[in-house]
């Protein structure tokens, strides 16, 4: 299926690894031109490089998102470099294990400004850009804003408001035809994940005890399988889908985790 994301301008934060990566990636294969928003410049500048290698075109904006004025930055520099934006997919973020009990408020507050801030603040500076081309946002959240963990109030607290911000910003941005939606992953095995699995006394068992939860086929999502729906979601082949959370996560969210 052609997905007609032929010379679309992407934005994807945290685009150097892990799901951004992948997203990048099919971007890229489905000649968007996808640029990558991170701090980790070899990361960033190597799967460039990679796509290029390909005869794709991709495109770095070194930046690490902390404040507004970052985010103001990364959208001005993804202008300068081709005068338009045609998506957004708010992706960067982390687990970072602020808890209830093993956390304090300040902590707290850091987690969910880190993990929540620049969804707000690149969809604020991309708004005008957006309004152009009747573009595109996906966000990506997490089945910890609907499933709990425990011990990561900070990463659940930013995750449930970014889908609180999709509906909310799929309302606001309906004049404009600007379609907004999230995706939530649950167990997908990236380099973040993999290093806290890393971090249990018997990492494969653990790794085999969380496989053998995920109903549909007793394994991990892939990060391709995340950035397949992404991609779909930008494209206008899902041109009247909008406000949407869609699950892509063996149906780990919604069946019984006994199957």
């Amino acid at each position: 299926m052609n997905l007609e994301l032929q010379d679309k301008v992407i934005l994807v934060s945290g685009g150097a690894a892990g799901i951004g990566s992948a997203i990048v990636t099919a971007a890229a294969r489905e000649g968007a031109i996808p640029i990558i928003i991170d701090r980790n410049e070899e990361t960033a500048r190597a799967l460039a490089k990679n796509l290029r290698a390909e005869g794709l075109r991709c495109e770095v904006v070194l930046l690490e998102l902390k404040t507004a004025d970052d985010c103001r930055l990364a959208v001005e520099d993804a202008l300068r470099l081709h005068a338009k934006i045609d998506a957004l997919v708010n992706n960067a973020g982390v687990n970072d294990g602020v808890g209830l009990e093993h956390g304090n408020p300040e902590r707290f507050q850091q987690s969910v400004h880190s993990n929540l801030m620049h969804y707000y603040a690149l969809a604020h500076y991309a708004l005008p850009a957006l309004k152009l081309t009747s573009g595109s946002i996906v966000n990506i959240a997490s089945k910890v804003a609907l499933t709990g963990q425990g011990n990561t109030s900070g990463y659940a607290a930013a995750k449930g408001a970014a889908l609180a911000l999709t509906r909310e910003w799929a309302v606001e941005l309906l004049p404009f035809g600007i379609r907004v939606n999230a995706v939530l992953p649950a167990e997908v095995m990236t380099p973040l994940y993999r290093h806290w699995i890393s971090t249990f006394p018997e990492p494969e068992a653990k790794l085999k005890s969380i496989e053998r939860s995920i109903p549909l086929g007793h394994r991990m999502t892939t990060p391709e399988e995340i950035a397949s729906t992404v991609i779909f979601l930008l494209s206008p082949r899902s041109s009247h889908t909008t406000g949407q959370f869609l699950h892509v996560d063996g149906g780990y969210a919604h069946l019984d985790r006994a199957l």
